[in-house]
C-alpha cells in the first residue's frame, strides 16, 4: 500500500498524467470548436491534435530533467523513450492508420457479408501528423515548466 501512495505522490508521474489529461481535453475542445459536436470518445482515443503520447513522454523527460538533472542518465533514458514514441506516432502508427482506411474501403466495396472477417471497421485514427506530434511535445514542455519553475 505504501508503494501506491509513493506513486501517487511522485511529482514526475503527476506531471506526466496532467500533461496527458490536458492533451486529451484539448482534443475534445478542438473537435467541439471545429466540428461543433461534443465527442467524449476523444478523451481515451488515439490520434488527433495534440498528441497525448508526445505530451506524456516529453513531460516525463522534462520532469526527470528538473528532478534528477538534465545531465542525468534518467533524463537521457526518458528523452530517448520520448523520441522513440514520437517517431512511432508520426511514422509507424500513422502508416497503420492509412492502411486501415484503405482496407475499410476495400471491405465496403466487396460487400457487407465480408465484413464478418473483422467484425467491424478497422480503426483509422491511430497515429499523428508531425504537427500533432510537435504540438504534443511543446505541451509537454510547457506543463513541465509550469510544474517545476
Amino acid at each position: 500500500m505504501n508503494y501506491i501512495l509513493q506513486i501517487i505522490q511522485n511529482e514526475v508521474v503527476q506531471t506526466s498524467v496532467i500533461s496527458w489529461f490536458v492533451a486529451q481535453m484539448l482534443k475534445v475542445l478542438i473537435v467541439l470548436i471545429i466540428d461543433k459536436r461534443l465527442d467524449f470518445t476523444r478523451i481515451t482515443g488515439s490520434g488527433g491534435m495534440p498528441s497525448s503520447h508526445s505530451s506524456f513522454t516529453v513531460s516525463l523527460a522534462c520532469a526527470c530533467g528538473f528532478v534528477e538533472g538534465f545531465d542525468s542518465v534518467v533524463f537521457a533514458l526518458s528523452a530517448a523513450f520520448a523520441l522513440v514514441v514520437m517517431y512511432d506516432a508520426a511514422g509507424v502508427r500513422r502508416a497503420a492508420g492509412h492502411q486501415a482506411a484503405v482496407l475499410n474501403q476495400i471491405i465496403a466495396k466487396v460487400g457487407k457479408e465480408d465484413i464478418a472477417v473483422t467484425g467491424k471497421k478497422l480503426k483509422e485514427l491511430l497515429g499523428h501528423t508531425p504537427v500533432e506530434v510537435l504540438a504534443g511535445a511543446i505541451l509537454g514542455v510547457i506543463i513541465s515548466i509550469i510544474r517545476f519553475m
